[in-house]
């Protein structure tokens, strides 16, 4: 069993949310602000990728159907320079192939990979292992 001192606090822990659909933004927001998590939103690529350098996020939340530059040329961007170390969660309301899912997963900075619509349990349990943090207790 792990030590709680050797986990963050999601306080500290802040996600960038890219996404260009409003609701589905505010959804995500909602539910990793719950967890306690800081957020920022970005509603298209160019905007991710100028967040993305300005706030250095300790995650990034990436629609790959985006205005503006689409998922994959952010992708790109986001490893060539400072943001390159920046974990990456792929999140897709398109169907996608396994062996576009596996190329995707191959890229140095993608982590993981959600379907839309994206289910709250395990879009907060994988942020919760990525950044290594601590749910919030909930009361019984």
């Amino acid at each position: 069993m792990q030590n709680p001192a050797d986990f963050a606090r999601p306080a500290d822990k802040l996600v960038l949310i890219v996404d260009d659909d409003d609701s589905v933004r505010e959804l995500i927001e909602f539910i990793v602000k719950k967890e306690g998590f800081r957020t920022e939103k970005a509603a298209d690529g160019e905007e991710a990728l100028n967040k993305a350098r300005s706030v250095n996020p300790d995650l990034i939340l990436l629609d790959l159907m985006l205005p503006k530059f689409g998922g994959f040329e952010i992708l790109r961007e986001l490893q060539s320079d400072e943001t390159g170390s920046i974990p990456i969660v792929i999140i897709t309301g398109r169907y996608t192939d396994r062996s576009t899912s596996d190329m995707i997963k191959q890229e140095p900075n993608v982590r993981d990979f959600i379907e839309k619509p994206v289910k709250p349990q395990v879009l907060t349990a994988l942020l919760h292992k990525l950044l290594r943090t601590q749910p919030p207790k909930r009361p019984a």
